[in-house]
């Protein structure tokens, strides 16, 4: 049984804790053969604090593979099913791990005082000039070599420590290639993670939970992103992947002849309202992009807070502050009046968005601006990418334009974006189960109102443009002059269902903007690919693997100047290209050959019985399942 145990260890952990013990062992000679004019606690007192921090580390170093040998049996019983018990394993585990991060802390910290007292007793020649660590100068023979090898582990293990992780056992000696169990685990990792990130901010309602919530979704999701370890590929084996595609990777140097012409009207509208868009960030994230060194200021000065007697001039919005800042900054940014802007809400809470209404009278138009991702909640609703089913209710506007859909289908959006699309319906228009009542917008526009027969312009940037186009898609049937720009969106319908809306919503993408193409599905399949193309490359060898993780981690500055046309999952609807003129009409060479490099594993790799074959048939399996394609809605215009 414990050489089974010692089994799992890791070899760094294993050569680790034999160096501590000979730490410990050197120390207590030092101590029993110090001369007796040379043994007073100032001299000995650095050699006793290196030794216990050392006999501390190895039994917190047995304390932390106990914890975790546990939680991996735990996770091993039912990989499937969330317990207490699992939670409470795990929390064990981490925090013995990060008490044994203090003790390699105090070890560092002690090896560098030790070194310190040594310097001060060694002559400038390199010699010691009185008692160094019980010795007296006349010291010669194995007791001297003894102490020069004691200071030499000190230092080696105090710096190594700190590049070895936390992890003493392998995980992988448990879960071997069972694609549950690592999921399970990095869902435990990645829900402690976040609610922890989120209490950091404020947020302490999400600590202490046990039911599953919106946290232990996205954890979940999270968990299934990084199930490539059950294929028995690590981390920066995972990069090396990346980086083979991106190499391997064909890329057209023309743009697909199918396209259509981008029409200019929407080109000029679109970018009329991409202010609208941007302001809508009242944060400070748009200033941290604009302003990194003096964002605070820029902020500050936006938010209005140094001119608090304009407080009373400024319209109330639900959420804001005393000051009303928000409304302040929104309207700073756009540089209107503040009698544009007639409603909205700043809110920080999952699933629900920051929007805000304009009137634009010498358009004849209302705007409806929805901020995008800027919150820790926000980034919750990112990550419920899960699809869910569309209600009748949802697809309201598309009922005089299904006759591209099969009205016998379940359609399915982003989970997420579908939420907060319907809170911020209910935020303009009311509940729609109560009747004969009139919500804002109706109020606003329909017959009678102050704006009666203006347009409709809804416009948000990244989630917002997602959360834009669900809530045009739904208001249509209500006001026909409407119309939705979305810069950037996330992937938040199935096809049919962007498809039919392409003739009032919009989405414009810009270059490699990552957050269109960013799925559930996108994402699994791109892990397939990166694993599949490092298992069948002869030319990697194992032993670059880390040069190559750090390439695709760190791109080059030729390959980030170069216009790369990417697939998009919104490209499978009807797509525009824009391209710039006064860019170069050639596409430069765009990849240079790699040394020539034997990969040893190759042949075994695509064998179909490896875990790499077995992995693969495994995830696109259960993303053609699981996870209903999502795509941009509306008609793509790809800049």
């Amino acid at each position: 049984m414990w050489i089974t145990r010692l089994k799992r260890v890791r070899r760094t952990i294993l050569v680790l804790a034999i160096a501590n013990l000979a730490v410990i062992v050197s120390g207590c000679v030092l101590t029993l053969v110090s001369n007796s004019n040379c043994d007073s606690p100032a001299q000995l007192f650095p050699l006793y604090a290196v030794c216990l921090a050392a006999c501390v580390k190895l039994a917190s170093m047995v304390k932390v593979a106990t914890t975790q040998e546990l939680m991996a049996i735990t996770i091993m019983d039912s990989p499937t099913q969330i317990s207490l018990d699992r939670k409470m394993k795990y929390k064990t585990w981490l925090w013995w791990t990060r008490f044994a991060m203090v003790i390699t802390l105090l070890q560092f910290l002690g090896a560098t005082y030790l070194m310190f007292r040594v310097s001060t007793f060694v002559s400038p020649d390199g010699m010691p000039r009185h008692c160094v660590l019980g010795l007296s100068p006349e010291t010669r023979g194995w007791k001297q070599r003894l102490q020069a090898s004691f200071l030499i582990t000190v230092c080696v293990v105090a710096l190594a420590q700190c590049f070895t992780g936390s992890d003493i056992l392998q995980w992988r000696s448990f879960y071997a290639t069972q694609d549950d169990a690592w999921k399970a685990h990095y869902q435990e990792v990645f829900d402690h993670g976040i609610r922890e990130v989120l209490c950091c901010l404020g947020r302490r309602e999400y600590m202490g939970v046990i039911e599953e919530d919106e946290v232990c979704s996205v954890a979940r999701l999270l968990g299934d992103l990084v199930s490539y370890r059950a294929s028995g590929t690590g981390h920066l084996e995972f990069l090396a992947g990346l980086a083979l595609l991106q190499n391997n990777s064909q890329f057209p140097e023309t743009y697909d002849e199918d396209c259509m012409e981008a029409p200019a009207f929407h080109l000029q509208e679109a970018a009329t309202f991409h202010k609208f868009a941007e302001a809508a960030y009242t944060g400070p994230l748009l200033d941290v992009g604009r302003n990194p060194a003096l964002f605070l200021c820029t902020w500050v000065c936006r938010q209005g807070i140094l001119t608090p007697w304009s407080r009373k001039w400024r319209p109330k919005l639900d959420g804001d502050n005393w000051w009303r800042g928000h409304a302040a900054a929104f309207l700073k940014f756009i540089d209107f009046p503040a009698h544009v802007l007639r409603r909205g809400r700043i809110c920080s809470e999952k699933c629900k968005a920051t929007y805000f209404v304009v009137v634009l009278h010498y358009l004849r138009c209302v705007v409806i601006a929805v901020r995008g991702t800027e919150t820790a909640e926000d980034l919750i609703t990112d990550g419920l990418g899960r699809a869910c089913s569309l209600t009748p209710e949802d697809l309201d506007g598309l009922a005089n334009r299904i006759r591209v859909m099969d009205s016998s289908r379940t359609h399915y959006g982003h989970s997420g974006i579908v939420e907060a699309a319907r809170d911020l319906f209910t935020q303009i228009e009311g509940d729609p189960g109560e009747s004969g009542s009139s919500g804002f917008l109706s109020s606003l526009i329909g017959d009678g109102g102050e704006c009666a027969g203006y347009s409709i312009r809804i416009v948000g940037h990244s989630l917002g443009g997602a959360i834009a186009s669900l809530l045009g898609i739904r208001l249509r049937c209500r006001f026909p002059d409407l119309y939705v720009y979305a810069y950037g969106p996330l992937p938040c319908v199935d096809q049919d269902v962007a498809e039919a809306c392409s003739e009032f919503v919009t989405s414009i993408v810009l270059d490699n903007e990552f957050s269109s193409r960013l799925s559930y599905g996108s994402i699994r399949r791109l892990q397939v690919a990166a694993i599949k193309v490092l298992s069948q490359d002869p030319k990697a060898d194992t032993a670059l693997i880390f040069r190559l993780a750090r390439r695709f981690l760190s791109a080059s500055k030729r390959h980030r100047q170069n216009d790369v046309q990417e697939q998009t999952t919104g490209e499978a609807i009807p797509s525009i290209v824009v391209v710039d003129d006064s860019q170069e009409e050639a596409v430069a060479e765009m990849r240079q050959h790699d040394e020539e490099f034997i990969n040893p594993f190759h042949e075994t790799a695509v064998s179909t019985d490896s875990p790499v074959s077995q992995f693969i048939g495994t995830v696109q399996t259960r993303v053609d399942d699981e996870a209903p394609e999502m795509f941009l809605p509306g008609l793509v215009i790809h800049i």
